[in-house]
């Protein structure tokens, strides 16, 4: 801390007197010491100066006039004020000394044989010795955060440090801005209150920050910065504190966005590796090779091949900004569940798709799912659960599910979706639609133009599948009339309803598009 009247008065070579204000001695800390004669040296204070004087130019004689003086200086910021006796006056004025007890000002007698000079010394060596200490102390803060950040929990240990020293809470967000670690335990939870705040800084270029006030109901002064060499951060720091930070503090937290942007560009060159060697294990699963994966894999995979898995393929949306990467996010957001679950998934990507593998029952495949759900910038398919050797056919479920995705403005589709229910609303693209306007317009035409509902003949006789009786009497007409109809139908179609095939393209062109 700084010096203190105090510790000014503990100095035996100053020989300085307490006059009044001695209840504040130890809480009266001075920044700079200056001298001033002028009646209202106020204008030329910043505040937590020990002023020193002789008096030459105060009416010792109007204790109004001292009075004022004294207000002035408090008003100021003066932390206390100096006499110097011998000099002007052989003693401390009275009305000096009670209009600064009035005040509670602390004022000190200085001796004749202390020259002012050696006040001024005194207060900047201690300044000195105190900044000093606080360089050496925080540079072994630094040491500290970077033993923590080579152990094996590097970055929690990391953090924890950074807490510590700070007396606050420090927390550790990916590149998604979800919640990494935090410290203490506590901090994870005030961590992800502060989502909001963290995606308007992932919105920013790299390196930002950025200083907001903490969650509702705290008294936190939270300081953000990105983390990362690149334009787009690798993640995000957040250090909360009670009191506005100093500089040994700033210095401190410089520190670990180093340290931990080191760690993230090194965690990001070894994913870089995981990716293309997870890229060669998926080639291998699809080429029906199981076993050459899992030999390939090794430990650092082989987990994954030895339950069911499900293939999530996902593309980004034709309505998606362009300016967004949203399958990149996609991808950051898995790679963090798998983090967090330490789960073995493979997650590769290929320009604007994702195809991403994991076990059917573990929580990375739900965290993906959840991920797409409903999103505007992303659409996917989702297979159903097999084992390492049915990943082929896996990925093609997954494929045909992104396929009735998009044809149905939907974000996911499962394959179990696909798989059951009614096939019609698989054909409702406008290929299927266009295929049906071109099978049913010339009966269109015709019922325009000429007596006889071809249409509507054609849909109740195929719905009754060919009963003459029934179809007629759901038209309300003699099932001759019906008969003849369907003639009419396949003269102008050039096609005979006896056909199978026919009966199915004109049955299916009326469900899609008539």
């Amino acid at each position: 801390m700084p010096p203190t009247l105090a510790s000014l008065l503990r100095n035996p070579a100053l020989k300085l007197a307490v006059l009044a204000g001695g209840d504040r001695m130890e809480e009266a800390a001075v920044r700079w010491v200056h001298t001033s004669e002028l009646d209202d040296p106020a204008p030329y204070l910043e505040g937590g100066e020990l002023l020193l004087t002789t008096g030459l130019k105060l009416d010792v004689g109007s204790p109004e006039a001292l009075g004022q003086y004294v207000a002035r200086l408090a008003g100021a910021g003066v932390v206390g004020l100096g006499f110097g006796v011998g000099v002007s006056h052989d003693a401390v004025p009275q009305a000096l000394v009670d209009a600064a007890a009035a005040h509670r000002l602390p004022l000190l007698e200085v001796p004749h044989r202390t020259p002012f000079i050696a006040i001024s010394k005194a207060v900047s060596a201690e300044i000195a010795a105190e900044r000093y200490k606080a360089v050496t102390a925080g540079f072994e803060a630094q040491r500290e955060l970077t033993r923590a950040a080579l152990a094996p929990d590097g970055t929690t240990a990391l953090l924890s440090r950074l807490a510590a020293h700070l007396k606050g809470w420090a927390a550790l967000y990916d590149a998604s801005g979800a919640v990494v670690a935090a410290a203490p335990e506590w901090a994870g939870r005030r961590a992800a209150r502060l989502a909001g705040e963290v995606e308007r800084l992932r919105g920013r270029p790299a390196p930002a920050s950025a200083a907001v006030a903490g969650p509702a109901g705290t008294e936190d002064r939270v300081e953000l910065q990105s983390l990362g060499t690149g334009r787009r951060p690798r993640g995000f720091l957040a250090v909360g504190t009670e009191e506005r930070p100093d500089t040994s503090a700033r210095y401190l937290v410089h520190a670990a966005v180093a340290l931990l942007t080191l760690s993230l560009e090194q965690s990001r060159a070894l994913q870089d590796t995981q990716q293309r060697l997870g890229a060669a294990l998926l080639r291998m699963l699809l080429a029906g090779e199981p076993e050459h994966a899992r030999t390939v894999a090794g430990r650092l995979y082989g987990g994954l091949f030895d339950a069911p898995v499900r293939v999530l393929v996902a593309e980004r949306a034709e309505a998606a900004e362009a300016a967004g990467d949203a399958v990149g996010l996609l991808a950051e957001r898995v790679e963090t569940a798998g983090m967090r679950s330490a789960e073995p998934v493979l997650a590769v990507r290929e320009e604007d798709r994702l195809t991403v593998l994991a076990a059917a029952d573990g929580e990375v495949m739900p965290a993906c799912v959840a991920a797409v759900d409903g999103s505007d910038d992303l659409v996917a398919g989702l297979s159903a659960a097999v084992g390492a050797a049915g990943v082929p056919g896996a990925h093609e479920q997954a494929e045909r599910a992104l396929a009735v995705a998009r044809r149905r403005g939907r974000s996911l589709v499962e394959h179990d979706e696909v798989g059951s229910g009614s096939v019609l609303p698989l054909l409702g693209d406008d290929a299927v639609r266009a295929f049906s306007d071109g099978l049913l317009r010339p009966l269109r035409e015709h019922d325009a133009t000429a007596r006889g509902d071809l249409v509507a003949s054609l849909r109740a006789w195929l719905s009754r599948h060919g009963q003459w009786d029934a179809a007629a009497a759901d038209l309300g007409v003699h099932r001759h009339t019906l008969r003849y109809r369907m003639r009419r139908v396949e003269e102008i179609l050039g096609r005979s309803l006896d056909d199978p095939d026919v009966r199915m393209e004109l049955w299916l062109a009326l469900k899609s598009g008539g």
